[in-house]
């Protein structure tokens, strides 16, 4: 049986706003952008999900932990978060998948958490006051020196967080056990193994390649498709990726994908614009509408950015849009091949209403007449 965590942790917000509750996890100060997720189930993928770099994750589900972790559900290598807040840590962990308890991967993880805090008052907080910079800490424990160190710290706004999450050289995803396997560049801003996974499955051979890939590699490589990724942070220092996705859509005709940060990017390779919303999407059950089949899609969703929908130039046409807040949630070129969603379409944790993208991606790679 779990041994329920004892030693004491604050959170503090940047507006100095405190909560006492016990730590879990690693221990000492973490000090990151605070942000809350909806979702009931899939804690680990969301943890280890590289797009929260730098951001503390409140769960509103009030259990946390029931049933453990295991490396099959791991979304990175490593995380990138910053801290964990949750209501009720559970003291015990039963599935058959599970191998070691939430308390002891963060450990591993080198990740503090807190628990035993009001959840509901922390989500009440940022949806009212918007996203903000907090921290948690087991030896800072005056509220007024750990604001001092919080409101030091950089903030997500102009952060380049996808030069820190992606890989450093270039990599096979897992090949299809379809024919054909349609070799295509995956840009990594953050990718999440799932999406490697889903692209896998529908007939897709990704090379994961990094942020930082020039117009020149991707085509020395010659691939059939590019795949755009999810990632962390601000879109508008990622200027290098949008310079080389503009020569791509300039010089390359081949389908492009993008889905997150990606369609973030997407958008700005085409002059658009992108914004810091209040308190973002973060959660397995955000309500989409397809503007062309007038169908609700459930989707998991990971952003605090936005595209400024009228910013779009003409020759892109809106897809789809968030009911909660009208936001975009994606487009589609009118002519070329190039589409993108705002949303994780491959839904780890999630839904799978998304799924007929993928299809969509490898149709358009079909129809470019392409011969492997």
């Amino acid at each position: 049986m779990l041994r329920m965590p004892v030693k004491k942790a604050v959170l503090v917000l940047e507006d100095g706003t405190t909560f006492e509750g016990k730590n879990f996890g690693s221990e000492g100060t973490a000090i990151g952008e605070i942000v809350f997720n909806t979702s009931m189930t899939g804690y680990q993928e969301i943890i280890t999900d590289p797009s929260y770099a730098g951001q503390i994750i409140t769960f509103t589900y009030p259990e946390i932990g029931n049933y453990g972790t295991n490396k099959n559900d791991l979304e990175s290598k490593k995380t990138f978060a910053k801290g964990v807040i949750i209501k009720n840590l559970s003291p015990t962990e039963s599935n058959w998948e599970s191998e070691i308890s939430l308390n002891d991967f963060l450990k591993t993880q080198n990740l503090i958490g807190i628990s035993n805090v009001d959840t509901r008052a922390i989500t009440r907080k940022i949806r009212s006051s918007g996203a903000m910079k907090a921290g948690i800490s087991t030896e800072t424990l005056n509220p007024d020196e750990l604001t001092k160190k919080i409101l030091e710290s950089p903030s997500m706004l102009g952060s380049d967080l996808a030069r820190v999450v992606t890989t450093k050289e270039n990599y096979r995803g897992p090949m299809p056990k379809v024919q054909p396997a349609w070799p295509i560049v995956a840009m990594d801003f953050g990718i999440k193994q799932n999406i490697l996974n889903r692209l896998s499955n529908f007939g897709c051979a990704p090379l994961v390649v990094p942020a930082t890939i020039t117009f020149d590699e991707i085509k020395s490589i010659n691939p059939v498709g590019l795949f755009l990724s999810n990632g962390p942070g601000d879109p508008e220092p990622v200027k290098y990726a949008v310079d080389t996705i503009k020569k791509v859509i300039d010089k390359l005709n081949i389908p492009i994908f993008g889905i997150c940060l990606g369609h973030q990017l997407l958008a700005l390779a085409f002059g658009a614009k992108t914004y810091k919303m209040k308190f973002g999407h973060r959660g397995a059950n955000q309500p989409v509408k397809n503007l062309k089949t007038k169908r609700i899609e459930i989707t998991a969703q990971n952003h605090g950015f936005a595209v400024e929908t009228e910013t779009l130039p003409k020759e892109l046409e809106v897809t789809h849009i968030n009911l909660n807040d009208n936001t975009n949630e994606g487009f589609r070129h009118k002519e070329l091949s190039i589409f993108s969603v705002q949303y994780h379409p491959e839904a780890s944790p999630g839904p799978h209403d998304s799924d007929y993208l993928f299809s969509r991606f490898v149709e358009l790679i079909k129809k470019n007449n392409y011969k492997l």
